[in-house]
């Protein structure tokens, strides 16, 4: 499902026709939205957006991966900076290979890990590839 079809307000309705995409978007918006790969292979679906409270940045979209009716699913942290938004197929794409994202870092459900660690935060961004953003690496 995408990002405009949950968008109960409107706000998409008028878009700027500079970018990619919508400026700013409702994570409500976001939640449930297909994420893919470069390949365009389905790689789950965003179960939700953690906020670093303190700066108001987003660090990561949680993606569910494999599992049926949610069970056996993997969850993943992945960093937001490694999403980009794919306007014209209405979802995110995550440069990764399945097989990859098979083996990425995860988590169930019921065991959330404490992404506020930085050892933990290194870790997800080395695997992505991507910048961390943790309190301690933005002083």
């Amino acid at each position: 499902m995408s990002y405009e079809d949950r968008d109960t307000y409107g706000m998409y309705k008028n878009t700027n026709e500079s970018g990619p995409g919508p400026a700013l978007m409702g994570a409500d918006t976001l939640i449930g939205n297909d994420v893919h790969n470069h390949k365009g292979e389905d790689l789950g679906d965003i179960k939700e957006i953690m906020l670093d409270t303190k700066s108001g940045k987003v660090c990561y979209a949680v993606l569910s991966f494999g599992g049926f009716l949610t069970i056996g699913e993997k969850l993943f942290a992945v960093p937001w900076d490694a999403l980009t938004l794919d306007t014209e197929h209405k979802c995110f794409v995550l440069n990764e290979e399945k097989d990859r994202l098979k083996a990425a870092p995860g988590f169930d459900k019921d065991n959330w890990p404490d992404m506020a660690d930085e050892t933990w935060a290194k870790s997800i961004h080395s695997y992505y590839g991507t910048e961390s953003n943790t309190p301690e690496t933005r002083i």
